[in-house]
């Protein structure tokens, strides 16, 4: 298997700008091919997601864990017409059935492009953690949960859901990426534990979309 890509974009594009896309590391071999399905259960290469024009994709945990749901809520808050303008896509990718999909998109709001990788190929070839890993990442910006709370609102969401089930495996950590167009990584950062998102807005700036504010509904600040 290739090695895992470590390489990032550089973030000091003047905000508003939209920086120039730098020549992206190639995707591991085999990668491209490998399926996500979508909220029917049709199975789609995951290259094709990023194969015309780039796009931010996000790896959660699982379906149940608060931390992502909260950071979903957020990233449902990035308006539409902003990436349409940066000609960006947002994906979200999750590693449960494909019959979670559409509840926890009524459960945070979010509307953008959204898959499953139910036997986790995509995370382990992506290079993404298991286990979480104590570090001095603090508090993550869009999780506005503490642990208990935020736990007990997952175990309450497990028990009355259709399926009794954690929706994922709760040891794996996700990440978030910058690829394409092809089958190029320009970013990539992998969680080190539930609380350890890259900040949306830095991600977006890499993208030449605007500061979102996330105190609110759908809002971007022009700088």
């Amino acid at each position: 298997m290739a090695a895992p890509v470590t390489r990032q974009v550089r973030g000091g594009a003047v905000p508003g700008s939209v920086p120039a896309a730098p020549e992206g590391l190639p995707l591991a071999a085999g990668v491209a091919e490998l399926p996500v399905l979508d909220a029917r259960g049709r199975r789609v290469p995951f290259g094709a997601l990023f194969r015309e024009r780039r796009a931010m994709v996000v790896l959660v945990r699982h379906f149940l864990c608060y931390a992502c749901k909260e950071y979903v809520e957020d990233l449902a808050k990035v308006p539409r017409s902003a990436l349409e303008e940066a000609n960006i896509t947002l994906i979200v990718i999750g590693q449960s059935s494909y019959h979670h999909i559409e509840p926890f998109c009524k459960l945070t709001g979010y509307c953008h492009e959204i898959y499953v990788d139910p036997e986790r190929e995509i995370y382990k070839r992506l290079g993404m953690k298991r286990g979480e890993e104590i570090s001095s990442s603090g508090q993550s910006p869009h999780v506005k949960s503490n642990l208990l709370s935020g736990s007990l609102q997952s175990l309450w969401r497990a028990v009355t859901g259709p399926l009794f089930d954690f929706q994922g495996d709760p040891a794996q950590q996700g990440g978030t990426l910058i690829l394409g167009p092809g089958n190029s990584i320009h970013f990539i950062h992998r969680d080190r534990n539930r609380l350890d998102h890259k900040p949306i807005n830095s991600v977006l700036q890499l993208v030449g979309i605007p500061h979102v504010d996330f105190t609110s509904g759908p809002s971007v600040i022009h700088v």
